[in-house]
C-alpha cells in the first residue's frame, strides 16, 4: 500500500517517523531533509543571484532567476530559491564566504527559517497567560459605536443614557466569554472606510467605564482597540493587558506607554487612516511592503521598550486594500511568519466576503468561518471575530478533524 502524505509540519513528521520505529538520531538527521520550503529574496544584484544559483545546484537544489540576469539587460532580480531545510544550513555555510553582502544573505535566511518554523508562542499577560501552540485563539470584538461597519455598534445613534450602554455592553462581552471567547477585544470608534474621528472624552467615554467594570467580572485577556495613547493609558490603568493599535505604533508615546505597563501590543498594517485608507491603495509588491511595514514596527517596539514576545502581528485584511488585495494576503498568510510573532486575521464580515456572497454584513457568518478556517491553516493564532460561538463551533470541528489526521499519519 503506497500514500503520498500532505505537506507535514515538522512535529507531525517527527511523529511519523517515530511511528515506523526511526531511531531518534535519524529523525534527528533526516528531518531538515523532509522540510522543503521555497524562499523568495526580493531584488539582490545579479551576481549575488547568479552565485546563489550556482550554490544552489551544488547542493541538489535550485535557484530561479530572471532570463536577464544572463543577458545582462538588468542589474538587479528577485529569486526564488528551492530545497529543503538541510540543504539552506549548508547554503548559509556557503554564504557566509563568500563577497557581495552575501553573509548578510545568509543571516536573513537563517533568521527567516527559525522564524517561519517557530511553533510555540506564550505571551504572559500580567495575571493571564495566553498560550498559543495548541489551536488559535478567538477574539471577540466589542463595538462601543453607533457606526460599525458591521451594524454591531452597541451605542445607538439616538440619544440614550449612559449607563444603560454600558449595562448593555457588559451583557454582551459575558456572553461572548460563555460562547468561547478568548480574548475581548473593546473599540470605541470607528475604522471602517471614511469614518469621522471621534474625540479624545468620546472615546474614554465609551469604553473606560466598560473595560472597568468588565475586569472584574472575567478571567480572561481585555484588549482596547484603539489608536490614542490617552484611551491607551487609561484602559491598561483600568484592567486592559492589550494595545491593539491600527495605525502600528505610528505614534512613538504609544510605544512608551505599551512599554511602561509591560502589556501586549498588536501592530496592525494600514495605509493612511480610516477615512483615507481606501483612497490610495497602491503597492509595489503587497505582501513584501506590508511585511516592510511590519518589521520596521517591530523594531520600533522593541527599540521603545517593548518585550519582543508581547508582540502580535496583523496585516490589516481591509485596512488600505482592494478586494484582490484581500484575497492575496489571505493566500499567503504563512508568509508572515518569517516575522516570528504570533499572527492576527481580522477577516469579519468584511466587504470582500460581502462582494464574494453578495450580502450584507449580518449575513456574512458563513463566509467569515471560511476565511477564517483558511487563516488559522496558513498560520493564524488569533481571529477577530464578530460571531464567537459561530467560528468555536467550527474550530473545533477542525481540531478533532486535525487530531483523526494525527492518528492516521501515526498508524503509517
Amino acid at each position: 500500500m503506497i500514500r503520498i502524505l500532505p505537506e507535514l509540519s515538522q512535529k507531525e513528521i517527527k511523529k511519523t517517523m517515530a511511528s515506523i520505529g526511526v531511531d531518534p538520531r535519524g529523525i534527528k538527521i533526516m528531518l531538515p531533509k523532509a522540510l522543503t520550503r521555497l524562499i523568495r529574496i526580493d531584488s539582490i544584484s545579479n551576481i549575488a543571484a547568479n552565485i546563489l544559483k550556482q550554490e544552489m545546484l551544488s547542493l541538489g537544489g535550485d535557484a530561479a532567476i530572471a532570463r536577464d540576469v544572463l543577458t545582462c539587460k538588468t542589474k538587479k532580480t528577485d529569486c526564488l530559491l528551492i530545497g529543503n531545510l538541510s540543504q539552506f544550513n549548508r547554503l548559509s555555510q556557503k554564504l557566509y564566504k563568500q563577497p557581495f553582502n552575501l553573509n548578510i544573505v545568509a543571516d536573513d535566511i537563517c533568521r527567516a527559517l527559525k522564524n517561519h518554523q517557530k511553533e510555540k508562542f506564550t505571551i504572559n499577560l500580567g495575571p493571564y497567560k495566553l498560550n498559543l501552540d495548541t489551536r488559535p485563539k478567538i477574539m471577540g470584538i466589542v463595538n462601543l459605536t453607533p457606526d460599525s461597519f458591521s451594524g454591531d455598534g452597541l451605542y445607538s445613534s439616538c440619544v440614550v443614557r449612559r449607563a444603560s450602554c454600558v449595562d448593555k455592553a457588559i451583557d454582551f462581552a459575558e456572553k461572548m466569554v460563555k460562547d468561547g471567547a478568548d480574548i475581548i477585544d473593546i473599540g470605541g470608534e470607528s475604522s471602517r472606510p471614511g469614518a469621522k474621528p471621534v474625540s479624545v472624552k468620546e472615546e474614554l467615554d465609551r469604553t473606560i467605564p466598560v473595560i472597568k467594570l468588565l475586569a472584574k467580572k472575567i478571567n480572561l485577556p481585555i484588549s482596547i482597540d484603539t489608536r490614542r495613547q490617552e484611551v491607551a493609558q487609561a484602559a491598561l490603568d483600568n484592567g486592559a493587558v492589550i494595545v491593539n493599535d491600527i495605525t502600528g505604533l505610528k505614534n512613538p508615546k504609544m510605544a512608551k506607554i505599551i512599554a511602561h505597563y509591560k502589556a501586549g501590543i498588536i501592530i496592525m498594517h494600514m495605509k493612511g487612516s480610516p477615512a483615507t485608507m481606501q483612497v490610495k491603495t497602491l503597492y509595489n509588491s503587497l505582501i513584501t511592503d506590508i511585511l516592510e511595514y511590519l518589521r520596521d514596527a517591530i523594531s520600533r517596539a522593541e527599540d521603545a521598550g517593548i518585550d519582543r514576545e508581547k508582540i502580535i502581528v496583523d496585516p490589516g485584511i481591509g485596512f488600505g486594500k482592494t478586494f484582490e488585495h484581500n484575497l492575496e494576503i489571505l493566500k499567503n498568510l504563512s508568509d508572515f511568519k518569517v516575522l516570528g510573532r504570533p499572527i492576527l486575521a481580522g477577516t469579519s464580515r468584511k466587504s470582500f466576503i460581502g462582494k464574494i456572497l453578495n450580502t450584507l454584513p449580518r449575513e456574512r457568518v458563513s463566509g467569515t468561518i471560511a476565511s477564517c478556517i483558511l487563516a488559522a491553516k496558513s498560520g493564524a493564532r488569533i481571529l477577530r471575530v464578530h460571531d464567537v460561538k459561530e467560528t468555536k463551533q467550527a474550530f473545533e470541528v477542525m481540531n478533532a478533524i486535525n487530531e483523526e489526521r494525527k492518528t492516521s499519519l501515526s498508524k503509517i
